[in-house]
């Protein structure tokens, strides 16, 4: 797969190198995650959008993506990984089930279907909608979205993208662009026909722009690159953030068996790696609690979390047996890198 520098339908300025995309303006006073348990990080993933924005959206020239390109001052942003869900297919609590962790009081233990939101140098990327997404959305406060990117078509993964219909709306009616693998664009075109096209049929549904990920996607932002990951029939994108202005580098390896050679080194020494991390028994599809220790070890990120986890996986009592840098993400959970 080439190298590409911008999303179909993007534009970028070459005579003035310093342009971005405007990014969601933060709010005056920080806001309170939506975590039970208390604040993870230091500011909102995304504010409401004033009036001037939402009429600057409107009234700017027509590229093919609705957001206007304006010059913006350089200064340092921080990346911001925000979970919205970190559980497994069945979700924690799984139905007509009495465990501990089920009836766990602990909220960490709570766990919807797995996606993440990153915010890069004001990118707003939505990775994977699961079925919980619009109330994902809600309790998070997430409330702007660029890009979308499916890692694969499971549907803990895919079965939310209706709702991404609210985004194509504040995008200013127009499509929302898609990246994924060949398996997880005809996964979409087989569940949202009525909704590939650059503009909704109606304002208030849902359209999307599907594009095939590529190796390496340059963005004014920063980078996102994509390896594959094994996972049973299907392959998963692994995904390598690379924020413009800092520098930080954050890995999301969800869903796969085991961490090929390329992706150990793609991701060798991020600031933070992410793992498919579902239970202490092996699976045929993802990797377990040893096998996702080993890949930890050989990549050595500065911090490892896990992620779609069942409910084999008690939050506290796991974080206690687990080696120095290593610990269970949690719904709501909120990194500022």
């Amino acid at each position: 797969m080439a190298t590409v520098t911008a999303v179909a339908g993007w534009t970028t300025d070459p005579v003035r190198p310093s342009v971005r995309f405007v990014p969601t303006p933060q709010p005056a006073a920080v806001r309170a995650a939506g975590f039970l348990l208390g604040r993870c990080g230091g500011r909102s993933v995304g504010a409401c959008r004033t009036t001037s924005h939402r009429a600057l959206l409107g009234g700017g020239q027509r590229t093919g993506f609705p957001l206007p390109i304006v010059p913006l001052p350089r200064f340092r942003r921080v990346m911001e990984v925000v979970f919205l869900g970190t559980g497994t297919s069945q979700g924690v609590p799984m139905i007509a089930c009495d465990c501990a962790v089920c009836r766990s009081p602990d909220p960490r233990n709570h766990r919807t279907r797995a996606s993440i939101h990153v915010v890069m140098d004001g990118l707003h990327i939505q990775v994977d909608a699961a079925p919980e997404f619009r109330l994902q959305s809600l309790r998070h406060r997430i409330d702007w979205i660029d890009l979308f990117i499916l890692t694969h078509g499971h549907a803990d993964h895919v079965a939310g993208m209706d709702d991404l219909r609210r985004f194509c709306d504040l995008l200013g009616g127009n499509a929302l662009p898609v990246l994924s693998t060949d398996e997880g664009m005809g996964r979409v075109l087989a569940m949202f026909p009525y909704a590939i096209m650059d503009r909704p049929i109606v304002r208030g549904y849902a359209a999307f722009r599907l594009q095939q990920m590529p190796a390496v996607l340059d963005l004014p932002q920063g980078r996102i690159e994509s390896t594959l990951l094994p996972h049973g029939g299907v392959n998963t994108l692994g995904l390598l953030f690379t924020e413009a202005s800092s520098g930080v580098r954050f890995a999301y390896y969800t869903d796969c068996k085991r961490i090929p050679r390329e992706a150990i080194a793609l991701a060798r020494g991020a600031d933070l790696v992410v793992l498919d991390g579902l239970r202490p028994e092996p699976h045929p599809s993802h990797m377990n609690l040893d096998e996702a220790l080993a890949a930890a070890a050989e990549i050595g990120a500065r911090s490892t979390l896990l992620t779609h986890m069942t409910h084999f996986l008690d939050h506290q009592g796991t974080c206690d047996q687990l080696p120095s840098g290593i610990a269970l993400a949690y719904d709501g959970l909120r990194i500022t890198l």
